[in-house]
């Protein structure tokens, strides 16, 4: 095809329309295959944490630099992140110890929170787990070595002593004990 106004040959314009007529069919399927696939990408790749929750990420098996991420949205890569969610509040449990050496009942409760995130989960423990037996093998220690009278009049300082030991113990795997409390004292029946 000759070009009037100049005289020169212009290339072939059907060869255009029909490359057109391709890229807009992908050009389509490429916005439509992003339009699916964005909401469902967003919902797996965000997760809300609460204020009292922090995520550990972990890509491709090694811990990111930067600490525990949270409280809010956070942002990752489910393909090559593992998100850890920790939770920081207070948590408390109860150790019964019965029949020690001198016989009686004690009951302690142990009020505990994961106090960082990160040593937390990469100790390798179970937090909760793991203080629980630690508070059972404190008192059982603490008791053995205290008479019944003691025991009921100096609660306080058994308390304040079983608290030093665990907080000493469970700093190495992230958990701080907030208090601990001497709730009951039973004491032996005695046959007559």
């Amino acid at each position: 095809m000759i070009d009037a106004e100049r005289g020169v040959e212009s290339p072939n314009c059907e060869g255009v329309h029909k490359d057109d007529d391709e890229f807009s069919i992908l050009t389509f399927f490429s916005c439509f295959l992003i339009s699916v696939t964005l909401p469902i990408t967003i919902f797996c790749s965000t997760r809300f944490l609460k204020e009292h929750e922090r995520a550990v990420v972990f890509r491709f098996g090694k811990l990111m630099k930067g600490g525990p991420r949270g409280p809010g949205f956070i942002f990752f890569n489910p393909i090559i992140d593992r998100v850890v969610k920790v939770d920081l509040r207070v948590v408390s449990f109860d150790v019964t110890l019965q029949e020690i050496l001198s016989t009686d009942s004690v009951t302690v409760t142990v009020y505990y929170r994961i106090s960082d995130a990160t040593t937390s989960v990469t100790s390798g423990r179970d937090a909760a787990k793991s203080t629980k037996l630690l508070a059972q093998t404190t008192l059982r220690d603490i008791l053995e070595a205290t008479t019944l009278p003691e025991m009921l009049a100096e609660r306080e300082a058994i308390s304040h002593q079983m608290q030093e030991a665990l907080n000493v113990a469970a700093a190495s795997w992230g958990v701080s004990v907030e208090r601990v409390e001497v709730k009951e004292v039973r004491l032996p029946l005695e046959d007559t």
